[in-house]
């Protein structure tokens, strides 16, 4: 046993090492490929290291949760955005909150907001070179540049998000640049990892394994990279998520409401709403009424949270707190399948015409599975499958998208489903492989789902 917890350790060391060499190159986030086998490398230790901590005392393995998690996240700290530019426009949205004006209403480029540039968000001369700059247009010359990323759209962000970056902006020193939103999504992170080891700690089942389900997120190299060095606001939705489904199996209302909350720090968490509502269509002999009201004591208060958060934007803007959310989906090639990389998989056996109307329909489907057949007890077994099922059919190219995954890993121990955030991360750094990435995670689940139909966990015969 000893010979094993030095094995883990050492495998820990391996991977934050690997994550130091692949973050502190100082790669410009236009620039990303570079990064791809560094952080390639990087997954194979994390993969090696959360099986080797399998089957270790629950105190060793406590220790090396708590000290690689700290490591591995520390990583992210260790240079300006490697891979990301959407945290400039955090900055920015705290500022412009900061000067009593509503991010919704102006877009970086405007110059009604030219008193609230500085040289750092807004370069100009040499310091415009670079491939993570972009051109600000003033007439038919440019003028200069800033770092934010679509500057002439307004924000995307939901309210929660805002109202975070705005705390953020006030609580940074002056001059502070992009460093105290990686220590806040630096500190997000291990919240997140407290939250897990406690749930999985307290729950029948998973008590021995706690600190290796947890390990699944604490050493993820998604993690420091997208939720501490990029400084994505994933992190606060995860969180969020997190508390919402270990919480609506015993509170529903309250559970609802942190869902709500999630939403509307980032909008994704949306997708683990049919997993909050597991087996709620089940064959129980609960009358629809009651059927009703037990969706409604979740959705009813997640939808007046979404909305009492949006509101004071709402009344304080003169525009669309919406912002460019049609716009990105579009860009995105949501609406139409050919023009990007998304619906990857079903274009490999569907005409692209086809394929939207194909992923709305197997999504429908792992929705209707999980209310119909999901384990009230465990929504984030339902919220996993729904989530995971999404990414595998719209296959989205950003990479922080999928560390919700990651994190209902975590809460779930199906390892198999990991294969589909290190499939975002080889579509995000642009290397050409992400449809075969994919694939491949495709087939591990589907390998997975085998193996549990064939040999199922001690629980789940216990269950049977």
């Amino acid at each position: 046993m000893i010979r094993r917890t030095a094995g883990t350790a050492v495998l820990l060391v391996a991977l934050a090492g690997t994550l130091a060499w692949a973050i502190g190159q100082d790669a410009v986030p236009a620039d990303r490929r570079g990064l791809f086998w560094p952080y390639a490398l990087a997954w194979a230790f994390f993969y090696a290291a959360i099986w080797a901590v399998r089957g270790l005392p629950t105190r060793q393995a406590t220790c090396l949760l708590i000290a690689g998690g700290i490591a591995v996240t520390a990583t992210g700290l260790l240079s300006p955005p490697a891979t990301s530019t959407d945290s400039y426009r955090y900055v920015w949205d705290g500022r412009v909150q900061a000067a009593g004006v509503s991010p919704y209403d102006h877009t970086p480029a405007e110059a009604a907001l030219a008193r609230l540039r500085d040289r750092w968000l807004f370069p100009s001369g040499d310091g415009c070179e670079g491939p993570d700059r972009y051109p600000i247009p003033s007439g038919d010359t440019v003028a200069s540049c800033t770092r934010i990323n679509r500057p002439g759209v307004h924000t995307i962000y939901p309210p929660l998000a805002e109202a975070y970056f705005l705390l953020v902006h006030g609580l940074s020193p002056e001059g502070a640049r992009h460093k105290p939103l990686q220590i806040a999504g630096a500190l997000l992170a291990l919240a997140t990892s407290a939250v897990l080891l406690i749930a999985l700690g307290r729950r029948a089942g998973t008590r021995g394994n706690a600190p290796a389900y947890t390990a699944c997120y604490a050493w993820c190299p998604a993690v420091p990279l997208e939720l501490v060095n990029n400084a994505h606001v994933d992190g606060l939705g995860v969180l969020l998520t997190v508390i919402a489904l270990t919480t609506v199996n015993r509170h529903r209302v309250l559970g609802g409401m942190l869902l709500g909350a999630a939403a509307a720090a980032k909008l994704l968490p949306a997708v683990t709403a049919p997993g909050a509502l597991s087996g709620v269509l089940a064959a129980d002999g609960r009358t629809p009424a009651r059927r009703m009201l037990d969706t409604l004591a979740v959705l009813g208060p997640a939808a007046l949270v979404v909305a009492l958060a949006y509101l004071p934007y709402a009344l304080a803007s003169r525009g669309s707190v919406l912002g460019y959310f049609f716009g990105y989906l579009t860009e995105e090639g949501y609406d139409d399948a050919g023009s990007r990389d998304r619906y990857a998989l079903l274009r490999l056996v569907l005409p692209d015409s086809w394929a939207l109307p194909a992923a709305l329909v197997i999504v429908g489907i792992a929705i209707f599975h999980v209310l119909r057949h999901g384990d009230a007890d465990r929504p984030w077994q339902g919220a996993l499958v729904v989530t995971g099922v999404g990414f595998l059919v719209f296959t989205p190219g950003y990479s922080w998208y999928a560390v919700l995954v990651v994190a209902l890993v975590a809460l779930d121990g199906r390892w198999e489903w990991l294969g589909v955030p290190l499939a975002s991360g080889a579509a995000y750094l642009g290397t050409g492989s992400g449809t075969v990435a994919y694939a491949l995670a495709a087939l591990a689940v589907a390998a997975g789902v085998v193996v549990r139909v064939v040999r199922p966990s001690p629980a789940a015969r216990r269950t049977a």
